[in-house]
């Protein structure tokens, strides 16, 4: 393949994948090739991300792929060739697994990178291969991570970098921080080589599809992990913010302050008492309310934990937030978000001790007549009202009148569904119809998030 073929199907890997790159930019990554050293395959790499990656959350996924497109393989021209046996190193592909345990130690209290990715391919190579038929052959990192057991060294590695200090102390984190990212580098490493041998045996394009996942702000909500919402909370704060700054600008473009009666009789005094010119006093300054409607069953638990996040940052922004869940009750779930609590101290006091659940399957109709019921007060002039679910209510009565009456009550009412919009309509879903009283937005991840807080203003 020739290095124009490895750039096009590159850059189109990079777009496949979610990755925002334009014509123009990936004309500039071309530009960027003539001035480089191409044997430099990390001087490749910069040129690549300097002109391609925007964000900081789209380079995991861009390193990635360029390790597919670019591989450091055993042979060409950015060839990774170890060695025999030295004095300090084992013979990677025959020494028994003891010594090789015992050379992986010391890289992971100071070795190189070269020299990690050297071990990790030649790891791969002994430990990663499984046969899956005749001619058929399959590799795996969980082999190669089994057989070294690396997070196993961690015991030895500190009684020798410590050597009778005292355990506990500062020169113990530094070592337990120093072992726990070279073992976080080995890991990858090893994941890297075996991308690249499948690569090589099934195809780039096979393996590029399922190799990287989307970035952050692109992941469906539905889909995320615990993990995913760790990092999400970095993204929820900012969101609240500017939905509070969208709805308070709404707020005051659709009202003007009251008459000033004084300044309107002076102005007139120019006129010959004829009031031309009308004076208004400005408005005064307007923090919304919120009134947070979430659906929390079990098939959108993903997208409830993170509304509810979404719900915690948002109380720093409103005059009044009120949170209500609900499965087939619906229960005010404020009182877990008090100012100060740990968010996820929070969702597992709500999982616990919230009442939503009656007989376990969505009623989102019997879910709003209990809300107007018990509390309709909640919704006033001054309220925005947000609704949060899939609109899937098991072939039950939508109430449609009460939500109607709810929304005719507030300020502001939206609905946000995090299923795709094909899926609108099709078994339970009665999205179509709630949409008719309610505008509904499709809302999977957090760049449609971030698109709907803007299409409010």
């Amino acid at each position: 393949m020739s290095l124009v073929d490895r750039h096009v199907g590159f850059v189109h890997a990079l777009r496949a994948a979610g990755l925002p790159v334009s014509l123009a930019e990936g004309l500039d990554a071309a530009r960027a090739l003539r001035v480089i050293d191409l044997t430099e395959r990390e001087s490749l790499r910069a040129a690549y991300a300097a002109t391609l990656v925007k964000r900081p959350s789209f380079r995991p996924g861009f390193d990635v792929l360029f390790d597919l497109w670019f591989p450091a393989s055993t042979s060409g021209l950015y060839a990774i060739r170890p060695g025999g046996e030295t004095e300090d190193r084992p013979d990677l592909a025959h020494a028994p697994v003891p010594e090789l345990r015992a050379y992986l130690a010391r890289l992971l209290t100071g070795g190189t990178d070269a020299e990690m990715r050297e071990f990790a391919r030649a790891m791969v190579e002994r430990f990663g291969r499984q046969e899956a038929g005749p001619g058929r052959q399959n590799w795996f990192s969980y082999s190669v991570l089994r057989a070294l057991s690396p997070e196993t060294l961690m015991a030895g590695i500190l009684r020798e970098v410590l050597a009778g200090q005292e355990r506990g102390g500062l020169a113990e984190k530094t070592a337990r921080q120093r072992v726990t990212a070279n073992t976080a580098r080995l890991e990858e490493a090893v994941a890297t080589d075996v991308r690249r041998r499948i690569a090589e045996d099934s195809g780039i394009e096979r393996i590029a599809r399922s190799a990287v996942r989307p970035p952050l702000e692109q992941l469906d909500f539905l889909r995320v992990t615990k993990a995913d919402l760790a990092r999400l909370r970095r993204e929820v704060h900012p969101l609240a913010r500017r939905l509070a700054a969208r709805l308070t600008i709404k707020h005051r473009r659709g009202r003007r302050g009251r008459l000033d009666f004084r300044r309107t009789v002076r102005a007139s005094l120019q006129s010959g008492g004829v009031p031309l010119t009308t004076h208004f006093r400005p408005p005064r300054p307007h923090k919304p309310e919120l009134v947070i409607l979430c659906d929390t069953s079990d098939s959108v638990s993903s997208f409830a934990h993170f509304t509810l996040l979404l719900t915690y940052a948002l109380r720093e922004q409103f005059t009044k937030v009120r949170a209500f869940g609900f499965v087939d009750r619906v229960d005010e779930i404020t009182r877990f978000f008090v100012p100060g609590a740990d968010v996820v101290d929070a969702m597992t006091r709500l999982a616990n001790e919230a009442d939503m659940v009656r007989f376990g399957r969505t009623n989102y109709g019997h879910s709003l007549e209990g809300f107007a019921e018990r509390y309709g007060d909640a919704i006033g002039p001054k309220t925005s009202l947000l609704i949060l679910g899939d609109a899937r209510s098991n072939y039950q009565p939508p109430a449609l009148d009460v939500l109607r009456s709810l929304a005719g009550r507030a300020r502001h009412a939206y609905w946000l569904n995090p299923e795709p919009r094909a899926q609108w309509d099709t078994g339970d879903s009665i999205a179509t119809d709630y949409d008719t009283v309610v505008p509904m937005y499709e809302c999977r991840n957090v760049v449609q998030l971030t698109a709907f807080i803007e299409s409010i203003a």
